[in-house]
């Protein structure tokens, strides 16, 4: 892991600059809510994008210069240039973080990578979620309770159509009933990805002291490792082999 973790929070911001009642919950952007509780960190270097810069706000620099992207998207997927997908994708294989948070379920990198819809069911009426730790072991668990709760959020309930997570740190449950693997963890080439489900755009989730630690958890559960570089294709044999086998 780096002494200091770069990180660059994306957000697609439209729904602050097009609907007031989000705007009224996060005047300055999604992506600020997210930066700013992480940039009083000592330990993170933290900047942040959003759809409608210049090559999405990823140009090669900035991603290269990225050791973790944290991802929040709801409505405009599709807008995210195909290019700007393939250079992230890239990245992450080659060892940078990926976090994608709440409706970012649905986005192409996310689907890329998992290879799957990542459909699943929602309902949207400000019901109680309870988030239960069923890895107290895991570093994202960090200084957790047993569980916490999110008084007022949108529903996201299974079936969710996703591979077999490598690791789930989270399970909700929601006051209507349903249940949902809600803090899972998946390694791709060199990379580490982690979704996470609070987020919802009308509601202050962002604020929650308990979501703010499970991002800044996994921000440092994503950083590179400072591991072996694999070696692919045709290789001499470290030993000395006999011509005869």
């Amino acid at each position: 892991m780096p002494d200091l973790i770069r990180v660059t929070v994306w957000n697609e911001f439209r729904h602050e600059q097009q609907d007031g009642a989000v705007r009224a919950v996060y005047p300055d952007g999604i992506h600020e809510a997210i930066a700013a509780p992480l940039r009083r960190r000592p330990d993170l270097q933290v900047r942040t994008a959003t759809l409608d810069e210049p090559e999405n706000g990823l140009p090669a620099e900035v991603l290269e210069s990225t050791d973790v992207l944290i991802w929040w998207a709801h409505v405009a997927h599709a807008e995210v240039c195909a290019e700007v997908c393939e250079r992230v994708h890239a990245r992450i294989l080659e060892g940078m973080g990926f976090i994608a948070l709440h409706s970012a379920h649905n986005c192409t990198v996310l689907k890329r990578l998992l290879g799957t819809s990542c459909r699943l069911k929602w309902r949207d009426i400000g019901e109680k979620e309870r988030l239960w730790v069923i890895e107290p072991g895991h570093p994202i668990a960090e200084g957790l309770g047993e569980y916490f709760e999110l008084p007022c959020t949108e529903m996201y309930g299974e079936r969710h159509d996703i591979p077999p997570p490598d690791q789930t740190v989270f399970i909700s449950w929601f006051a209507g009933g349903e249940v949902f693997r809600s803090g899972i963890c998946y390694f791709r080439g060199a990379g580490r990805v982690f979704y996470f489900r609070p987020g919802h755009e009308t509601f202050p989730i962002f604020g929650d002291e308990n979501v703010q630690r499970v991002i800044y958890n996994a921000v440092r559960w994503a950083a590179p490792v400072a591991g072996p570089t694999p070696v692919f294709g045709n290789v001499e044999p470290l030993e000395q082999l006999r011509a005869d086998g």
